[in-house]
């Protein structure tokens, strides 16, 4: 019935929002050419993102990385964002009014990346998609960590109702290239046409829980393409753990393009088909709506859960994202503790519970 759009080259895969339309993607560039391996997937990384970061986050590491520590450094008044945790209760009797703790950081912490490689995940309009960008982002945030002593530690999930591969948080050269290789080899793995990889991100969190039992830096990778439900697991894991959520895009996923024609779109997590007409401008006017929504809804999620949110896009680089973020924190920082803030220019506005670059 078909056939026509098979010669044509038009089979779209789009990816999964539970029963919400998708942007297409427009055959996988480089789909079919394989991946480098660890070694050189980290010195490509090194040469166009990580030596374009040297020497310009300098005093930001520590406000994109916070440690936790125990030596005393100040004692101030109490505010609406502080942790109830680090009320100092004594001060506060004797003063009449709520004080909190600010301890000095430690620059040694335990970093665990949380990474969802589903099959929504493999979308992209472009030469990059979202699963090569989550693979990209990990490997320099990783080696950024590890060349301070910091530990690194990853849990991959690729739709199952487990982890993929859990790889416990160690330092050192040899660690790092095996974390990027348990991605590289879980990115490029096909997946089996029979099963059903739907993204559960709510019971992963779950699972991460579980496996983290001091508390760390937790990054967690995702388009967060999900069933609603996982607001709540990133709650509880947030209060225990410093959390940030990198989150993916794809600017299809925004706005349908022109002039599409007539389309076939598929599901990429539940295999279910949709014949959609691009040309329609009624059709494109509500899919952008719905992508809106779906933006304000997520954001919001994010927010309540107090956790700060990265946004990387595939079309944009990402060594300008993990600056414009590195500011954005030293910025909610310095609010924090009272001081002035630097202007950031059109840098987007620190929220209420959390940062979202």
């Amino acid at each position: 019935m078909f056939s026509w759009l098979r010669k044509k080259r038009t089979e779209v895969t789009a990816a999964a929002g539970g029963g919400q339309p998708q942007a297409p993607v427009l055959g996988a560039p480089g789909a079919d050419t394989p991946w480098p391996n660890a070694a050189q997937w980290l010195q490509r990384l090194d040469w166009t993102v990580l030596k374009r970061l040297d020497g310009q986050l300098q005093g930001d590491y520590r406000s994109l990385f916070r440690g936790s520590g125990l030596v005393l450094a100040d004692l101030r008044e109490y505010q609406a964002h502080d942790d109830v945790r680090h009320i100092d209760w004594n001060v506060t009797a004797r003063m009449q009014t709520p004080y909190v703790r600010e301890h000095q950081e430690d620059r040694e912490i335990a970093a665990w990346f949380v990474v969802d490689l589903s099959a929504s995940v493999a979308f992209g309009s472009g030469p990059t998609s979202k699963r090569q960008l989550a693979c990209s982002v990990v490997t320099v945030l990783s080696k950024m960590l590890s060349q301070h002593g910091n530990r690194v530690g990853l849990m991959l999930f690729t739709g199952q109702d487990r982890a993929h591969s859990v790889v416990p948080a160690r330092s050192g050269r040899r660690h790092l290239l095996h974390i990027v290789h348990q991605m590289l080899q879980a990115g490029q793995a096909p997946a089996h046409a029979s099963a059903v990889q739907i993204s559960a991100l709510g019971p992963w969190l779950v699972q991460v829980q579980s496996v983290l039992k001091r508390r760390s830096a937790v990054f967690v990778v995702s388009d967060y393409i999900s069933p609603t439900g996982w607001e709540k697991p990133l709650a509880q894991l947030a209060r225990r753990h410093e959390v940030v959520a990198v989150r993916l895009r794809d600017p299809l996923e925004m706005a349908w393009p022109d002039n599409t024609g007539m389309l076939l779109v598929q599901d990429a997590e539940s295999g279910e088909q949709l014949l959609v007409d691009g040309n329609d401008a009624a059709f494109r006017q509500r899919f952008a709506q719905q992508a809106q929504d779906r933006e304000a809804a997520l954001l919001s999620r994010l927010s309540q859960a107090g956790v700060d949110c990265l946004e990387l896009n595939t079309d944009e680089a990402m060594d300008q994202a993990l600056l414009r973020f590195a500011q954005l924190r030293k910025r909610a920082s310095q609010l924090s503790t009272g001081g002035p803030a630097a202007p950031l220019g059109h840098q987007r506005p620190v929220q209420a519970g959390g940062v979202h670059a």
